[in-house]
């Protein structure tokens, strides 16, 4: 179990917590040790003891590890981590869950920030580090728990959705598009084309929140500063000290949703005001001879472009980079072969990573880098002005991109 805050909880409702991970490791290995769970390094039959009530399998796991097949053997009874929270935390509650593609931790963290202002002191489960917060998870006592609502598949014996599993009061759904390619076919695979089909048998009341004209809360009056964002939902006006569409839209659904608790308007102010943001989301990492290092945790072309878009309001009149990793289980693929190229091109240079883990694809599904490589260049040449320096850094031959990009340029 790689989530540092389920076994903790465990341990605080008087379980006696071991544990077996691949790798163990500081902080979180201190951490877990300083408050007395037993950590192992390796997977080992031997690992699990002879008196274990419950086993927690993550989903990571799969037949074939000693573990697994030690409590399949032994007939012991296991759970997965969302049936643990599930049956542990979050029944008799009311749980706030925050779903969709794109947002869903900077939604969730936003979320749980204005219930805390609001006196609510929620119990909660986010997919990052909030820096009001300053860790990822609160399990308390509290009647309101807000989690975020994860969508890759919950064990190897349960491939549904994580989230089927969260025993809503209030679901936020904030957007739908293809995304984790290992686990889905296709968008149908997800479900209905978009967010309005999705939940059209749904009995509860169904709330629209958005730019368009037939939405109950729409949003409109969106203006921008190189630090914040402020807009209207209804008559009220709400700032951000974030910027850029996503983020007014995140706060848009955060907001709509702390109403239904009866928030008041001057606590969403002040929670607004002073969320700090979420680690690795437009987080700026440090600034060395004028050249600022922003970390991002977007994967998907969607998201990526839309964070180009809120830099370039953040930093107007910047040149604007971007390096790209082919990291997730989609973006490895060919999947996003077209999109990537379109959310890229929004920046002034590009750098895309060699994809990681290649050998793990089959040859006919993987990323082309060098059709990616190839599109990026025939979009950047015709931007390149005299006395403009691009300079490509790799410790490898890149796909020939030097090239490649002269040959544009020549053309």
């Amino acid at each position: 179990m790689r989530d540092s805050s389920t076994p903790l909880g465990m341990t605080e409702r008087g379980f006696r917590v071991t544990g077996s991970d691949e790798k163990v490791y500081p902080p979180i290995s201190a951490f877990l040790q300083s408050k007395g769970i037993a950590l192992k390094e390796g997977f080992r039959a031997e690992n699990i003891p002879d008196d274990v009530d419950v086993v927690v399998i993550g989903n990571a796991m799969k037949r074939g590890n000693p573990e697994v097949e030690a409590v399949l053997n032994r007939k012991l009874f296991y759970l997965s981590l969302p049936e643990v929270l599930k049956n542990y935390f979050l029944r008799g509650r009311h749980n706030l869950v925050v779903t969709g593609t794109h947002g869903k931790t900077t939604t969730t963290a936003l979320l749980t920030w204005i219930m805390e202002k609001a006196g609510r002191k929620p119990g909660y489960l986010i997919g990052g580090i909030p820096k009001n917060l300053g860790q990822g998870a609160r399990l308390n006592d509290s009647k309101y728990f807000v989690i975020e609502g994860d969508e890759y598949d919950t064990a190897f014996f349960d491939k549904r959705s994580k989230f089927v599993h969260y025993l809503p009061e209030l679901v936020i759904v904030n957007n739908i598009e293809f995304d984790h390619a290992d686990i889905f076919r296709d968008l149908e695979d997800v479900n209905d084309t978009n967010c309005v089909e999705v939940a059209k048998d749904c009995r509860a009341q169904m709330l629209e929140v958005g730019f368009s004209n037939n939405c109950a809360q729409r949003i409109r009056d969106v203006a921008y500063s190189t630090t914040s964002s402020r807009f209207k939902l209804g008559d009220d006006t709400y700032e951000i000290p974030l910027v850029g569409e996503f983020n007014v839209r995140n706060a848009a659904m955060a907001v709509t949703a702390a109403r239904f608790y009866d928030a008041p308007k001057a606590k969403i102010d002040n929670a607004l005001k002073t969320f700090t943001g979420t680690a690795r989301r437009q987080e700026v990492r440090g600034e060395m001879r004028g050249v600022t290092v922003i970390d991002d945790f977007g994967h998907h072309p969607t998201a990526v472009a839309k964070t180009l878009e809120a830099l370039r309001h953040r930093f107007p009149g910047h040149r604007l980079w971007a390096i790209f990793e082919p990291r997730s289980n989609t973006t490895r693929r060919a999947v996003f072969q077209k999109q990537l190229p379109d959310a890229l091109k929004l920046a002034d240079g590009v750098v895309v990573a060699q994809v990681a883990r290649l050998e793990q694809i089959p040859e006919e599904d993987r990323l082309n880098p060098t059709a990616v490589v190839q599109e990026i260049a025939e979009r950047i040449s015709p931007m390149l002005q005299a006395k403009d320096v691009v300079v490509v850094f790799s410790n490898g031959g890149f796909d020939n991109i030097h090239e490649k990009l002269l040959d544009k340029l020549k053309g």
